[in-house]
């Protein structure tokens, strides 16, 4: 998935998320920084995500995306209601979509910055990347 299709994706899932009152991407919330992204409300608290997409190897961004369908990715769910990273991974978890192979918390690995965000894996080889704004 591209983030043509993606982030409206992601979008989805967050907005059947309970305890969302509101989920809109970067630019209707007036971010001309970043090109692509989300705005999640949950409760009060606002948090912003930033989409980077990294082709597969071979592929070409004028050519269409070779989808590949597979076991969907293992997830944790969580009890966090917070809108930050666990909750993320979890949302995009849950809906078990069988183009995801992976799903990566950048918080939980060995070589962590102490950034936040996750890293989707897809079947047919290409990357999301979401980063906390």
């Amino acid at each position: 998935m591209r983030n043509d299709t993606f982030v409206p994706f992601v979008m989805d899932c967050v907005k059947n998320t309970p305890g969302v009152s509101r989920v809109q991407t970067l630019a209707e919330a007036g971010d001309t920084k970043h090109p692509r992204g989300i705005v999640v409300t949950v409760g009060s608290k606002e948090t912003r995500w930033q989409f980077n997409h990294q082709l597969a190897d071979g592929e070409k961004h004028d050519t269409p995306t070779a989808e590949v369908d597979g076991q969907p990715a293992a997830w944790t769910d969580t009890t966090v209601q917070d809108g930050g990273e666990e909750w993320l991974a979890a949302v995009i978890g849950r809906a078990e979509s069988p183009k995801i192979a992976k799903i990566d918390r950048w918080s939980t690995r060995e070589d962590s910055s102490g950034g936040e965000g996750v890293t989707v894996f897809f079947h047919n080889g290409s990357r999301a990347f979401i980063r906390r704004i």
